[in-house]
């Protein structure tokens, strides 16, 4: 298991806000689908991993393994939180525009 610092969240975060700010958007038309479902399964995947550390740590810490702190866990815990709420937002999001675009009149 990755050792959850602080440290190593601002860089995670530094690093994600320099590939946003460096990523130019491509014009392929060719694949816009496949673009947006290779994003979503991405940032499920991230998420999924992100809840297992969490659940890994809350059960070293329940079995009484020195090798967690409970800062560590909390800290893990809270970010599968935030990454889980950001995908449903996401999800909020897709559904509402989806309904917009089914109530449009023809």
């Amino acid at each position: 298991m990755n050792k959850i610092t602080p440290e190593t969240i601002l860089a995670q975060m530094r690093q994600m806000s320099e590939a946003a700010q460096n990523n130019p958007i491509k014009s392929t038309q060719a694949t816009p689908n496949a673009d947006f479902t290779s994003a979503m399964s991405k940032a499920i995947n991230t998420v999924n991993q992100y809840q297992s550390e969490a659940s890994q740590a809350a059960r070293s810490i329940e079995s009484g393994d020195g090798g967690v702190s409970l800062v560590k866990a909390m800290i893990a815990s809270q970010k599968s939180s935030v990454a889980f709420e950001a995908a449903v937002q996401v999800r909020n999001r897709v559904v509402s525009a989806y309904q917009d675009i089914m109530n449009m009149p023809i």
